[in-house]
């Protein structure tokens, strides 16, 4: 016995002629429904009144054409511009306060570095004016083995300047003076890093003509030039700029600085104080001099680091009866170092000061494009370390017949092996035929004289 589906009480089919609105009776009998590939087939399900209208996907018949598919252009849209959000009232405040207060800022760094260009321009004429010389190239002398090889040698990446500083109170920087103090600065220019060698101003060298005697003569007979040459034949190096600077340009420069922080022994302040009455004090013979103590110059009266003035700390460097020569160029390095320290926090004020009263006494080769470039680079400038030429180890001392008193490098040759070892980490530097020929000839002449 066969029985009907059991359906929900009060529910009853829907007329689905009536939801279509289309007679089934009417509907072509030849005609099957088509679909579209990408349709589902429709799985038919009775209805109920209270269930809603399933959506009814369109049916296309064989004999109907196919709808005409428009193309639409597609069009980038615009972009959406999202309102930013408007602050709260007093962070608004607090944002065109600290707006404002950045323009000063900025205001006032503009200012600085305008001032600090305005000095320095002036400073670099005033020297342009008073101690700018220009070295011809073709004279300057440097070993053929140094100049054909210093693009691809150690030196490479390294400026050299010869630093001079010359007995005199009176302006004569150019000649017809020795030179007191002979240092060689070298400057990485990759890292910044300087190393300061003094050449002791009584060593035995080729004056630069072939003629033997401490090499501080060679200031003396030829000026700056002769200088170099002598440094450049006797030690293989490739100097072609120099600063000379007078005892007045050094006291005024330190003075200008606010002074410079010295430790200075027991033994060194009568000579210290000596030294400023010979600087300072009126003679009638030359020798013996006269100054006012507390008027024209400061004593020294204690030992200890203590704050010396130009004209103290210029007195310093040229004592020469406390130990030897070689610590005497010790405290010309220890000056030069502190005034480095004091430079690298001077003002723009302090700057213009050294540029009037100092500059009179300079005398160089560097151009205003050079000495912008190595001010720009100041602030990196950092001294690591330090030396003397002859070195320790291999240099003696002795009275080298009417020479006098010399520093004699034992063996030259050696000695530039180890400068160039020290300067520029060359381990395995050869020196050239002409540094192994003047060594030798220094040998022959000073053998019979040193201890």
């Amino acid at each position: 016995m066969t029985t009907e589906p059991r359906r929900p009480a009060n529910r009853r089919p829907v007329d689905k002629s009536s939801v279509n609105k289309k007679p089934t009776n009417k509907k072509p009998v030849n005609k099957k429904p088509v679909r579209y590939e990408e349709d589902e087939p429709v799985r038919r399900k009775v209805r109920y009144e209270d269930e809603p209208e399933p959506v009814r996907r369109k049916v296309r018949y064989e004999d109907e054409p196919e709808p005409v598919r428009r193309k639409v252009k597609y069009e980038e849209p615009e972009p959406v511009k999202h309102k930013k959000k408007k602050p709260h009232s007093s962070a608004k405040k607090k944002k065109k306060g600290k707006s404002k207060r950045s323009k000063i800022l900025l205001f006032i760094v503009e200012i600085f570095v305008l001032l600090i260009m305005v000095v320095v321009l002036y400073s670099v004429l005033k020297i342009e004016k008073v101690g700018k010389v220009d070295l011809p190239k073709e004279d300057i002398v440097i070993n053929p083995k140094v100049e054909e090889s210093v693009a691809t040698s150690s030196m490479k990446g390294y400026r050299n300047i010869a630093l001079f500083g010359v007995d005199s109170t009176k302006g004569a920087l150019t000649k017809n003076t020795r030179s007191d103090t002979i240092m060689i600065a070298s400057i990485n220019l990759d890292t910044g890093d300087c190393k300061l060698v003094s050449v002791y101003r009584d060593t035995y060298l080729n004056l630069s003509n072939d003629s033997y005697n401490k090499c501080n003569s060679a200031y003396a007979k030829g000026g700056p030039m002769q200088a170099i040459n002598m440094l450049n034949m006797n030690l293989d190096m490739n100097i072609t700029d120099f600063i000379t600077v007078g005892f007045e340009g050094l006291a005024d420069t330190i003075d200008a600085l606010g002074g410079v922080e010295i430790d200075v022994t027991e033994a060194e302040i009568s000579h210290l104080n000596n030294y400023q009455i010979s600087m300072v004090g009126t003679t009638l013979d030359g020798k013996t001099f006269k100054a006012d103590a507390g008027k024209d110059y400061i004593p020294v009266t204690t030992s200890g680091r203590q704050t010396l003035n130009g004209l103290q700390a210029t007195a310093y460097c040229r004592i020469r009866y406390v130990g030897d020569d070689f610590q005497r160029t010790q405290r010309q390095r220890t000056v030069l170092l502190a005034i480095a320290e004091k430079v690298k926090t001077a003002s723009p004020a302090t700057i213009n000061q050294i540029a009037n009263d100092v500059f009179s006494e300079v005398y160089t080769s560097l151009d205003l494009d050079e000495i912008l470039d190595l001010l720009g680079e100041a602030s990196r400038y950092e001294v690591v370390a330090q030396g003397g030429f002859p070195e320790e180890s291999m240099r003696a001392t002795g009275t080298v017949g009417s020479k006098g008193s010399c520093v004699v490098p034992v063996s030259l040759s050696d000695n530039v092996q180890w400068l160039h070892d020290f300067l520029f980490e060359d381990e395995d530097y050869s020196p050239s035929e002409e540094v192994l020929s003047y060594s030798e000839k220094i040998a022959a002449d000073t053998n019979q004289y040193i201890k």
